[in-house]
């Protein structure tokens, strides 16, 4: 198991667990179970789910954990097959019975994994122009997911109460409904920070998920 996924997911288990009252131990131990397995990706797809089948109280963090899972993937399991694995029809089989999971956390994840790779410091401008290409004509689907993320880029410079604040007053793409605070927070403050944790709890509409999301990536951002 790739060990920038692990701190993340147990990092965010952790805070969503401490947040919400729930107990996150064991589903923890099952989760970092089934990343460390030698299975094929849709056999830990399938195990993946049962473990959160289990917990529907951590239900909420499926998807975004699905995304840790395909990270995990490229970074850590792909190391055992073959150079052009992602080229085979063996993949592209996998990603149609897979299109419809997952969230746009992924391509924040892949790309804080380019920013290590350069030693580049994330931010919202270059994930949207440099790596997402908004700006660009055939990258238009992108340019209108994160449509809210580009017209909302002066919020980094602000606050947590004001990004929170904002987030209740604009319609959200679909996409991008859940994630618009943590991102948003994380490019206001990349490194994790106990005062942002404490900020989101006051005043977050949905503090459980946006903290163990924030503390998901700004851990996952750890180099």
């Amino acid at each position: 198991m790739d060990n920038h996924v692990k701190v993340a997911l147990i990092a965010s288990l952790d805070k969503f667990a401490e947040v919400s009252g729930q107990d996150s131990v064991k589903l923890e131990e099952s989760l970092v179970e089934v990343f460390s397995k030698d299975l094929g990706f849709l056999e830990k797809v399938e195990e993946f789910d049962e473990v959160f089948d289990e917990y529907p109280v951590f239900d909420e963090l499926r998807e975004v954990f699905f995304d840790l899972l395909m990270i995990n993937f490229f970074a850590s399991d792909i190391k055992k097959l073959e150079e052009d694995y992602l080229e085979t029809d063996e993949w592209a089989d996998i990603e149609e019975e897979t299109i419809e999971r997952g969230t746009e956390l992924l391509n924040l994840l892949l790309y804080i994994n380019e920013c290590h790779d350069e030693g580049l410091v994330p931010e919202l401008g270059d994930f949207l122009k440099e790596f997402l290409l908004v700006e660009e004509d055939e990258f238009q689907d992108e340019f209108h997911i994160y449509e809210d993320l580009i017209s909302n880029q002066q919020l980094v410079e602000s606050s947590v109460e004001d990004i929170c604040s904002h987030a209740g007053m604009i319609e959200i793409s679909e996409e991008m409904q859940e994630l618009f605070v943590p991102f948003m927070v994380f490019f206001h403050q990349p490194k994790s920070s106990v005062q942002v944790i404490k900020e989101l709890e006051d005043y977050s509409a949905n503090k459980e998920f946006d903290i163990a999301v924030y503390t998901l990536i700004a851990n996952f951002n750890l180099n």
